[in-house]
């Protein structure tokens, strides 16, 4: 069964977006593989809003050698070719998206995909980079109201420009 990974970075102070919906306070660390991250993955997951912040900003949603995912209920599948869109049934159509074979899959981007995904217990590892700044408020890594879940350390590394990466298993 492939594993659905959250897979994102965080500010100290647990947002994932600026309050201006900005990423540009995340540092990039030459010491991370970039390619290894990658080749993990063969499907992005993300939610709607996630999706048309990166159109916005003039940003493909799909990255070679990935199969683009969009969760929503309100984007019609004819409007965006080469991405499938997801809208009934949540539980059942990622628990089939799941059994396909593949790679892992990464929920990309934003926190309510997330917390809808931890709630129904279908998130299989978060993987935080936290990076070193203080954003005073923006988009929670989990936003409110959330089941929450309990979670074992599968690791950690620190890198040279102060990032530190956890990664940890959703327990059952």
């Amino acid at each position: 069964m492939r594993r659905i990974c959250y897979q994102v970075a965080m500010s100290l102070d647990g947002y994932i977006a600026a309050p201006d919906g900005n990423f540009d306070w995340i540092v990039h660390d030459p010491e991370i593989d970039f390619g290894a991250l990658f080749a993990r993955f063969d499907t992005l997951l993300m939610g709607r809003k996630t999706f048309e912040d990166a159109l916005a900003r003039g940003g493909s949603v799909t990255m070679p050698g990935m199969t683009a995912v969009v969760v929503s209920r309100t984007l019609r599948p004819e409007d965006h070719p080469g991405v499938t869109i997801l809208a009934d049934d949540l539980e059942a159509t990622i628990s089939r998206l799941r059994s396909q074979p593949g790679k892992d899959i990464w929920l990309f981007g934003g926190g309510s995909l997330f917390r809808t995904l931890l709630d129904a217990r279908l998130v299989d590892t978060v993987e935080v980079a936290i990076i070193p700044v203080l954003l005073g408020g923006g988009t929670p890594l989990l936003p409110p109201p959330a089941g929450g879940a309990k979670l074992r350390l599968l690791g950690s590394r620190t890198y040279g420009t102060g990032i530190v990466s956890l990664q940890y298993a959703v327990e059952p």
